[in-house]
Parts: C-alpha cells; structure tokens; sequence
C-alpha cells in the first residue's frame, strides 16, 4: 500500500480523536461544575427549572424549589450552577448593576425641569387657553341631510316577514 492510500485513514483517525477530545473536555468542565456546588447557589436543571441549592450528597442534590418545595434531583441533571446577580436577575427579575454609579432617570419629567416665577406666569396664562387638537365637538356640528340620507339608505330590519316569495 502506497501512503497515499493510507492519508485518508489517517486524517479520519486524527478528526475523530480531536472530537473526543474536546467531547471529554467539555463532560470534565461539567463534571468539575457540579462538584463546586454549594448550599445556597442558584441552579438551572436540564429541564430549565430554577431553584435554590440546599443540600450537596454524593450522586444527588437536594433543592428548594419555592416556599416548602424541597426536590431531589440526580447530580447529573443539574445543567449550570448561576451567580448569585444571575439567579436573582432570572429568578426575581432584580437587575443588579455594578457598573453603573449614574443618576437613576425618574419616572416623571417634573423633576428634570427648571421652574422659574418669570416663566411660571406665562406658563398659566398658556394653560387657561384651550388646544385646538382639530377635532369638533359632536354639538358643533349641524345636523346636515348627508347623515339622515345615510340613515335612509340603510335596510331595516325586519321580523322575517318578507313578502317576496
């Protein structure tokens, strides 16, 4: 056999063995994961509950999923173990930002302008005049034919009497 025949073989070989390696990897990575879970950790399990880590056993896990829920789940179904901003951001919907040191925005705009008394009087004066928003009040408006021929040409309704037969 020439080397040429064999070069598939070998690269086959070789890409397998990369894949699991990387496979045995990533089983450690999560292995080690669940081994540094500690009473009081926020979890999500394979199946995408959230719950509170309250006792580590050797092959098994004992958390509390709500007030006077305790479940015990198999180790290997814990999916990742969270930080505590992540769980709470989850869990509780508490937005944790360390980041930022920044005025909050409050909620009204109030605050945020400047009042002065030379501006205050004009501003009372603006306030007492109506807007026109261009809509017209239903007693302006006359009472015109077009609405009353609009009337007419709409069928009435009967009781099922009809006399076309």
């Amino acid at each position: 056999m020439s080397l040429l025949t064999l070069l598939p073989f070998i690269v086959l070989i070789g890409a397998m063995f990369l894949m699991t390696r990387s496979a045995k990897k990533k089983q450690q990575q999560a292995a080690d994961m669940r081994n540094q879970m500690q009473p009081g950790s926020g979890i999500r399990t394979i199946g995408g509950m959230y719950a509170t880590v309250k006792e580590v056993n050797e092959d098994t896990v004992l958390v509390d999923a709500g007030p006077g829920v305790d479940l015990l789940f198999a180790k290997n179904a814990i999916g990742a173990v969270l930080t505590d901003d992540e769980y709470n951001r989850i869990v509780h919907g508490i937005e944790h930002d360390l980041k930022s040191d920044a005025d909050i925005v409050p909620d009204d705009a109030s605050s945020l302008t400047a009042t002065d008394d030379s501006d205050s009087a004009s501003d009372a004066s603006a306030d007492d005049k109506a807007v026109d928003l261009g809509k017209k009040d239903v007693a302006d408006e006359p009472a015109d034919e077009a609405a009353e021929a609009k009337t007419d040409a709409e069928p009435k309704k009967t009781d099922g009497d009809s006399e076309a037969k």
